[in-house]
């Protein structure tokens, strides 16, 4: 499979994918074989509340990206089914222009209620993708939230796509987004109220923003028409080579590396404390509570002492 993967067969990466979405056991021998071929792409991550264009401005995004003679590889991170598990946006169906194009591979990933694992999914993924040889790797999200944040901690420019209208700023604050921010995008600008929305956005940045720190740059675009892509594409190339000339870039990898080994450690003592047997006691010791008269802390005590009793 890694062969295969090396030479860019799309059907052993979407298997390979798969594996990794379905908690298949993929041995860490994998993942260290993976490695050496995972430097060079480019990880850029595109979120910003529902409804601002974000797919449109990615579909855009993709003939701008091979003009310039590299391959992108797009994950849609969206809200998993609560039935199937699967994804639910199907960006895919609306990226399918693409789909006989070698130098472009494109996957819905369900966020299938990881609970801050989607973190570490999310850069596995990139990796094999990035092991296909894709110079450039857009995850893309759905809105505001825990999902977005972790998808963050897997990528190495973050864009938050914003339109007029929608009390945008507010959220922004709110979603904790300013801080994660690398580059703002404001879409839909032919709608009434864009230059106020610019001006807001503009003046909070500057408010944030510290002395030594690399402040977030505002675009303009209208994802309907392509209008100003080319000018954001661009803009994240000239970003990237500011971050790294900073030592900014380095620094962000290197974090999600250390950020990796911790996760990696938490994950393999995790597994070795909940074996199915300890899982299975523990549901049915909270099973058969029926009433709130004891302490939770109190049973929890009793059943850790179970569990250390065998």
């Amino acid at each position: 499979m890694l062969n295969s993967i090396r030479s860019n067969n799309h059907r052993e990466l979407s298997r390979a994918i798969s594996d990794i979405e379905n908690d298949q056991d993929i041995s860490p021998d994998y993942f260290i074989q993976l490695h050496p071929y995972i430097q060079q792409s480019v990880r850029i991550g595109i979120t910003g509340p529902p409804g601002v264009g974000k797919s449109s401005l990615v579909d855009c995004l993709i003939p701008e990206i091979l003009s310039q003679a590299k391959s992108v590889g797009v994950v849609a991170v969206d809200p998993s089914s609560p039935f199937s598990g699967g994804a639910l946006l199907g960006d895919r169906i609306r990226m399918n222009r693409f789909y006989d194009n070698n130098d472009v591979y494109i996957r819905s990933m369900g966020s299938h209620q990881y609970l801050g694992g989607l973190a570490k999914k999310a850069q596995e993924v990139g990796d094999v993708i990035a092991a296909s040889g894709k110079d450039i790797i857009i995850f893309e999200t759905v809105g505001i939230g825990q999902a977005e944040h972790d998808v963050v901690k897997a990528v190495d420019l973050t864009v938050v796509v914003l339109m007029p209208g929608t009390g945008d700023e507010i959220q922004l604050m709110k979603a904790g987004l300013m801080e994660i921010a690398d580059i703002f995008v404001i879409n839909k600008t032919d709608k009434k109220g864009a230059n106020r929305l610019a001006q807001t956005l503009q003046a909070l940045l500057h408010s944030f923003s510290k002395p030594d720190s690399l402040e977030p740059p505002v675009i303009n675009t209208i994802a309907s028409t392509g209008e100003g892509v080319f000018d954001w594409y661009n803009l994240i190339g000239d970003h990237l080579k500011e971050m790294d000339k900073r030592g900014i870039l380095e620094s962000k990898r290197l974090e999600r590396h250390r950020d990796r080994i911790r996760g990696l450690i938490q994950d393999r003592l995790l597994s070795k404390i909940w074996s199915s047997h300890r899982l299975e006691q523990l549901e049915k010791a909270t099973q058969s509570v029926e009433s709130i008269q004891s302490s939770p802390y109190q049973i929890a005590e009793e059943l850790l002492t179970a569990f250390e009793n065998g």
